[in-house]
């Protein structure tokens, strides 16, 4: 298409949005005039000034557009609905959206247009209009559209019919952000209408709470407790005391649950299972094992004594009270063997029991662990220490079998690589025995097998989503292609997706995009998937810069791309929770540490935002990480612990190897963050060969 030279300008556009990226867009539309491409471009300089909430600046490029807009027309025509609406010309919204669905019958706009002509046509006073078009279209229901008919109803004189839209919005979708305004509107005509009932108000806690509002959440159940029967009480301050534990308040939440009676049983262990929650947060943890005790005692059977002994295990786990967390694991297992909880308790018990020596128990429990759990994430690794132990035994037959089975089975996984190393030195005498109990482990789904199909590029909603690319409105154009995709049938959509996202840098939304799509492609071999697939979930984003970073700090280059895909997916804007930063994550003040070693001259935090910088900092610490733990399993814990706690796990026994290390980490974030990253280099060296 003439419009694929826009692409660049115009994603840079859409994300500097400086004066230099604008006046280089207008250049190419006023150069491309007489084109659809000139049209494109006045479009994303349209959107840009509205994205920047300068609506009277978008007007003249939107009204540029429209001769030539052509199938982006109703893209065209909203946005610049949207600038004379935001400007109170209403007359010009009205006359813009008149007639839009009409227009454009097959636009993924229609409803995003009704509700704008609502808006435009209330503040009009036409009220019955905004009715008329807003009633046969609330399915599915969204936020905005009830608000804009709640207050339309309120206008025409409909107050009840108001109140029941608004409540509806209020207290059914207290997460969208028109909730606040509905509450608002409500109180304009609360004298004549009905009171809200205690079920609506208990409806709208209960699902801020599950949105994880918790302080609102507190304060809504607070409210209700006058009006509620007696009966109903322990379990409203229950929800009361939960929400304010959740919202980190402590101290308010165990005086609430000290006052409920424990004379309760239905809701006794959850008001314990929480005052031993926060027992464990202030870290008495002898008070959270008398809770337990309790909890054991009075509701043996309860799910909440189920979810305590879990935590118990593993405070003992963290103390090295291994034979403890044992018992804790044990009770856990045998109490609930169908709980959610039991596969993993059942694997702790086992691998503990290994460290603790006790090899005969290991071996009993890791071929309990596949038989028992079959379909569980730990078979991988019960089948692969199991062959460990036959083949220190010296029963080399089974050695191969187990390893054998993980190898096929869990092929891309951490220990498929690791099973495929050790039978590499074993030799072989040509038998083979057959284990029972290798059958009960779940087979791979016969019909992973993917072929990409050939996009439909006859179909008129691809053709326009390949418009929308070229103008960097992928958001626009990822909503089309799902809407082709409906229309279309075969293996197209997810690839193409990605390869949209790739094509944009946002290497990070392409892999969410093919995980989703392929959610079990560690199981399979890479002919399983088509090659696309693969380069789009292992992407060599930045090389150059990578590959020279690594060697310079004697690393892998595969290695550093999949410690970078575990941390941000290579994404080099990405902030954590802990406001680490960038392609590798470092924090600030690492980062600075590391600028001043490598001698960086005027070092800011935001560069830690540059691919450039971040690889050359972040290289530099991690081999700091290697070199101080030797291991690149030590080392890649210690980069998402920290080095005090894998010095202090290091100093809990010895291991065979680092394997075995890996195993032991008692922070499942951080052994399954380890064993993805090894596990992620060893696809992209099967890959891509030698870096």
């Amino acid at each position: 298409m003439a419009s694929a030279s826009l692409k660049p300008m115009s994603r840079q556009l859409l994300q500097d949005r400086t004066p230099a990226a604008y006046a280089g867009v207008q250049a190419y539309a006023v150069r491309h005039t007489r084109e659809d491409a000139g049209a494109l471009a006045w479009l994303v300089i349209g959107y840009a000034r509205v994205l920047d909430h300068q609506y009277v600046q978008a007007v003249d490029p939107l009204n540029r557009a429209k001769p030539g807009a052509g199938d982006l027309g109703d893209y065209v025509n909203y946005y610049l609905a949207v600038a004379y609406f935001q400007t109170n010309r209403l007359a010009e919204t009205i006359a813009t959206l008149s007639g839009f669905e009409d227009q454009y019958p097959e636009s993924l706009l229609i409803r995003d247009a009704h509700v704008l002509y609502a808006n435009a046509l209330l503040d009009e006073g036409r009220a019955s209009d905004v009715i008329g078009l807003l009633e046969k279209d609330r399915v599915p229901q969204r936020a905005d559209l009830e608000l804009v008919l709640g207050r339309a109803y309120a206008a025409a004189g409909q107050p009840a019919k108001a109140a029941i839209t608004l409540r509806n919005l209020y207290f059914n979708m207290p997460l969208a952000g028109e909730a606040a305004q509905a509450e608002i509107e409500l109180r304009k005509f609360a004298a004549s209408v009905p009171t809200p009932g205690f079920t609506e108000r208990k409806t709208r806690a209960d699902l801020l709470s599950k949105g994880k509002r918790y302080e609102e959440a507190a304060n809504e159940y607070h409210s209700l407790l006058p009006e509620a029967d007696p009966k109903d009480r322990p379990e409203l301050e229950l929800a009361i005391a939960t929400a304010l534990r959740h919202a980190g308040n402590n101290r308010e939440a165990k005086k609430v649950l000290e006052s409920i009676p424990s004379s309760l049983p239905e809701i006794n262990a959850e008001r314990l299972f929480n005052l031993g929650e926060i027992a464990r947060a202030s870290n008495d943890d002898n008070g959270f094992l008398q809770i337990l005790a309790q909890i054991r005692q009075q509701s043996p059977d309860s799910p909440w004594l189920e979810q305590a002994l879990l935590s118990a295990g593993n405070i003992f786990l963290l103390e090295k009270d291994y034979d403890r967390a044992i018992d804790c694991y044990r009770e856990l297992q045998q109490r609930f063997p169908n709980g959610g909880r039991a596969t993993y308790a059942h694997w702790k018990m086992a691998w503990l029991s290994l460290r603790q020596s006790r090899t005969a128990e290991a071996k009993q429990g890791f071929e309990d662990q596949v038989a028992l759990y079959g379909s569980s994430s730990e078979v991988p690794a019960a089948l692969y220490w199991r062959a460990r132990l036959a083949e220190e035994d010296g029963d080399l037959a089974m050695a191969r079998a187990f390893y054998q089975k993980v190898s096929e089975r869990y092929r891309n996984y951490y220990y498929g690589t690791l099973a495929r190393a050790r039978l590499a030195k074993i030799k072989s005498d040509g038998t083979a025995v057959h284990y029972a109990l290798l059958d009960r482990v779940l087979p791979i789904d016969a019909n992973l097998k993917l072929v990409a199909d050939a996009v439909p590029t006859d179909n008129l909603r691809v053709q326009k989503a390949h418009l929308l690319e070229n103008g960097g409105l992928l958001d626009f154009a990822v909503r089309e292609l799902h809407a082709a995709a409906e229309q279309e049938k075969g293996n197209w959509l997810a690839p193409e997706i990605a390869r949209m996202y790739e094509d944009a840098g946002r290497y990070d939304l392409a892999i969410q995009t093919l995980k989703h799509a392929a959610p079990n492609y560690f199981a399979v071999d890479l002919p399983t998937l088509p090659r696309s697939y693969w380069e789009a979930l292992f992407p060599k984003a930045y090389w150059l810069d990578l590959k020279r970073f690594s060697s310079s700090n004697a690393l892998d280059p595969y290695l550093v791309a999949a410690l970078i895909r575990q941390e941000s997916e290579f994404n080099p804007g990405a902030v954590s929770r802990k406001d680490a930063l960038g392609l590798m994550q470092l924090l600030p003040k690492v980062g600075k540490s590391v600028a001043k070693q490598e001698k960086l001259n005027h070092f800011s935090t935001t560069q830690l935002l540059t691919p450039g910088v971040n690889l050359q900092l972040g290289t530099r610490y991690f081999r700091s990480m290697v070199d101080k733990f030797g291991a690149f399993e030590y080392a890649l814990a210690a980069y998402n612990a920290g080095a005090d706690r894998v010095q202090d796990w290091l100093g809990a026994g010895t291991y065979r190897d680092p394997q075995e290390f890996v195993e032991s980490i008692p922070f499942t974030e951080t052994r399954e963050y380890v064993e993805a990253i090894l596990r992620n280099a060893n696809v992209y060296r099967q890959l891509y060969g030698t870096p």
